[in-house]
């Protein structure tokens, strides 16, 4: 092993999914970074490896590489986060720009990763997607999120914490009823369970166990462009129209939901193309 910076994927939930490559590159490094070292002892202690750990958060990153400029010159270092691969919706970032300008050998050990896995259960197309992170935590972030969702012609995929996931399955199922979409919960563990369907079907399942919100969730949401190609071709003048006026006096789930009453039209098209209006005016 070169001396520099080393990136390695860790479990996200089974222990044993752990690669040799990265094994090898743990036991043969001088310092190991991570997020919290209680938290890593665990595979640590596991795979029988004790190296001084350095603790690694966002607003201690800088201080950080302050600490180890002369050790990342000089020693085999490795970054790990506590599960999964790092710098997803984690510190390091920093890490690695610092080793890159100053010319310090950087390189990566893939492995497990939620994002990948979820999109591999979603049944979902993977070609062309887009990874947002964390769902914001406001209800009126979330309900721009969705708005921003409805136009997307790339696949979604996020994290979204328990707390939070009945009000966006709720929120979405009001304004995208139809919109597919994949819960994957406690992946790679013993209670994995990924449910797959409309946004209403999904909610309704979602809430016929308590235990269903439990655990740790990546939600992958299905692009506007896999949906039907003609979806606003439906919409005559006269609805189109009417929308348009309906806009003036009321919110856009209120005109979607007076438009589908009268139409008998799919809400999903409704809701895009009232969508547009609005963002035109």
């Amino acid at each position: 092993m070169k001396t520099g910076l080393y990136i390695v994927s860790t479990p996200i939930g089974n222990l044993n999914d752990i690669s040799a490559r990265a094994i090898n590159t743990l036991n043969n490094s001088d310092i190991i970074i991570c997020e919290n070292p209680k938290h890593s002892l665990k595979l640590l202690s596991k795979l029988g490896i004790k190296k001084k750990l350095i603790s690694l958060h966002d607003y201690n990153e800088e201080v950080v590489i302050e600490n180890l400029k002369e050790d990342l010159s000089v020693k085999k270092i490795s970054l790990i986060s506590d599960a999964g691969a790092p710098l997803m919706c984690d510190p390091g970032y920093k890490l690695v720009r610092h080793c890159i300008e100053n010319k310090i050998h950087v390189t990566t050990i893939p492995g497990p990763s939620s994002v990948i896995g979820a999109l591999q259960l979603s049944s979902i197309p993977t070609n062309k997607f887009i990874f947002h992170g964390f769902l914001p935590k406001n209800k009126k972030a979330i309900g721009d999120f969705i708005d921003g969702l409805a136009e997307s012609n790339a696949t979604s995929v996020f994290f979204v914490s328990r707390h939070k996931l009945l009000q966006f399955l709720e929120e979405i199922s009001q304004k995208l009823p139809e919109q597919k979409l994949a819960v994957c919960k406690e992946l790679t563990k013993l209670n994995e369970r990924v449910i797959i369907g409309s946004s209403t079907t999904v909610l309704r399942e979602i809430k016929k166990n308590p235990k269903n919100i439990l655990g740790e969730f990546v939600l992958v949401v299905e692009g506007s462009n896999y949906r039907s190609k003609t979806a606003f071709s439906g919409l005559s003048p006269e609805i189109i129209k009417a929308i348009n006026k309906l806009l003036n006096k009321f919110s856009l789930t209120d005109t979607v939901e007076i438009v589908h009453k009268i139409g008998d039209i799919n809400k999903n098209e409704i809701y895009k193309k009232a969508l547009e209006l609005k963002n035109e005016k």
